[in-house]
């Protein structure tokens, strides 16, 4: 009967949470199927044909969720990069809603839920586009829905650690499988229990003990290829990405950066959502001073759950936030923090009900519509160039031109296909070249994601930053064979950077050009050049062009 009754306690969640989740699921498919892919994707795709137990950049499991759609459905597009990232957000979604549920009611998780599904870095960032932060937030949801289980069950009156704690191990080894960011949540959980005094035995429990050997085993992917590579992936990542660029001035803290940064975060997390986060935590923290010195049972419990959120969430938004002062902080870096303190949002939202339902709705569904108005109209944009001046068949007066659009550093790589097929020159020469390469490592991956289907060539990157080409298909197998190069219009007006790869073979020369358009208005050029004969293998010097 106990066990009857958890199962059904269990599907009374789902009716209402699946209509919201099922919603949210078809309207990010939607975006995901005419959302042109970004740079990141082409490179993460990369990663899909170099199967290793890690990468420079990244731990192993972003490779998987990229390829999940591709080898599911046999078909290479940006849609079928992004299925993985569509499953796997969903079900953070619903962890999410579990742990609010949880930690508070049902109503509060409802509230949390219908916040996580429409903040737009949430939907883009976490939800559509693949990136390690999709099995990173999964990953990440499921350790919180676990903690939430160890820490806050009513099974005792005190707390009594459980098997939960090797199995939070698995959890957070797979988040840091994920991005290196999982490290951060197992640090933060561990000072949840060292300052929470009903949860410190936690920290002396066996199941700790092995849950930490658990977790260790889990990072052997991640050990492992380092350990080959000589520690040069968490060298990069603790160290070398913060140090300063080599010949570049010196920069001093700025406060007006942090600031920046913050603000940054608010417009991502939209506005009518990101200030009312930042007050009901800021109000919390400045309450929950009195909650702690209070005796009584059901406060002192309640007083923990919020100090749960608070290192969940405030050790890493507050951190990159400061460091932004300094460095520059990616966009997307911050947002698990936020990801925490939605649950207090959602809490919050909670107990506004008790003084206007009406303004809560129109909070919420006015939230939900000015945002999912906006992505359409940005993927209306993306689709047809609507907001172009010179725009053929403009929706509204058009306000931007190419030049000073950051969209077109989405590559539409279909057009990018079809062009080169029509082209019997640039096929011709796509046919008989031995491999193919670029100057970025980010334009690799698109490059290779809009060719496959024609010819599928092995494809690198000559450049002074090649990342993951490190490692991947090594030029020396390549001497005397002839190449293809392919280059963006900005990198063609840089001769100083075609000069430095002529030193390595025996000609170099331009054989034709494709214009991407978007409504008739020409966006990007790609310039592609004969290679002929490589005469030694690539290596960036201190002179290579950056």
């Amino acid at each position: 009967m106990p066990l009857l009754h958890k199962k059904v306690t269990f599907l009374n969640h789902f009716p209402s949470a699946f209509i919201i989740l099922l919603i949210g699921l078809l309207f990010r498919s939607f975006i995901a199927f005419w959302l042109l892919p970004g740079y990141d994707e082409g490179y993460y795709y990369l990663y899909t044909k170099h199967l290793d137990w890690s990468y420079f950049d990244h731990p192993i499991l972003v490779s998987l969720t990229t390829g999940f759609g591709v080898w599911l459905t046999g078909v290479v597009s940006p849609f079928t990069l992004r299925i993985g990232t569509l499953v796997l957000y969903t079900g953070s979604l619903f962890l999410l809603y579990l742990t609010s549920a949880k930690l508070f009611t049902k109503t509060a998780a409802k509230i949390t839920l219908i916040l996580a599904s429409i903040i737009p870095i949430f939907q883009l960032g976490f939800g559509i586009i693949t990136l390690p932060d999709s099995p990173l937030i999964f990953f990440w949801s499921a350790a919180l829905y676990c903690a939430s289980n160890e820490f806050f069950s009513k099974r005792n009156k005190t707390y009594l650690p459980s098997y939960r704690l090797s199995i939070l191990g698995i959890l957070i080894g797979l988040a840091c499988l994920s991005k290196y960011h999982g490290f951060v949540l197992g640090l933060c959980l561990f000072c949840f229990c060292l300052t929470s005094k009903e949860h410190r035995r936690a920290l002396v429990s066996p199941w700790t003990v092995l849950g930490f050997l658990l977790f260790i085993m889990t990072l052997f992917p991640l050990l492992f290829w380092n350990y080959q590579h000589d520690w040069i992936s968490l060298r990069f990542q603790l160290f070398d990405r913060f140090s300063p660029i080599p010949d570049a001035p010196k920069t001093t803290y700025n406060i007006f950066n942090a600031l920046i940064v913050l603000l940054v975060n608010i417009a991502l997390l939209f506005p009518t959502i990101g200030f009312p986060l930042w007050w009901v935590m800021g109000k919390s923290f400045l309450t929950d001073s009195y909650q702690l010195l209070s005796q009584q049972e059901n406060i002192k419990n309640f007083s923990n759950k919020k100090l749960f959120i608070y290192w969940i969430s405030l050790p890493l938004t507050l951190g990159l936030i400061v460091l932004g002062g300094k460095q520059q902080i990616l966009v997307t870096w911050p947002m698990p923090g936020y990801w925490g303190m939605i649950l207090l949002l959602g809490f919050y939202g909670e107990q506004w009900l008790n003084y206007s339902k009406i303004w809560v709705k129109r909070w919420l569904i006015g939230t939900a519509i000015a945002i999912n108005t906006i992505l359409l109209l940005v993927l209306l944009h993306l689709n047809t160039g609507t907001f172009f001046t010179s725009n053929q068949y403009p929706l509204f007066k058009g306000f931007l031109n190419p030049e000073t659009d950051p969209t077109t550093e989405l590559i539409d790589v279909e057009q990018f296909r079809r062009k080169v097929n029509q082209s019997p020159r640039l096929l011709n020469h796509l046919k008989q070249s031995i491999f193919l390469f670029t100057n970025a490592y980010y334009l690799a991956g698109l490059i290779d994601l809009a060719l496959e289907p024609l010819h599928d060539i092995p494809v690198t990157c000559f450049s002074y930053d090649r990342r993951g080409f490190y490692f991947w298909p090594d030029t020396d197998q390549w001497i005397g064979e002839n190449a293809l190069y392919i280059t963006l219009k900005r990198f063609h007006e840089m001769p100083e950077l075609t000069d430095e790869f002529r030193a390595f073979f025996q000609e170099i020369k331009e054989i034709g050009t494709i214009e991407i358009e978007r409504g008739g208005v020409v966006v990007n050029v790609f310039y592609f050049y004969e290679a002929k004969h490589l005469l030694k293998p690539y290596v960036a010097t201190e002179n290579s062009v950056r």
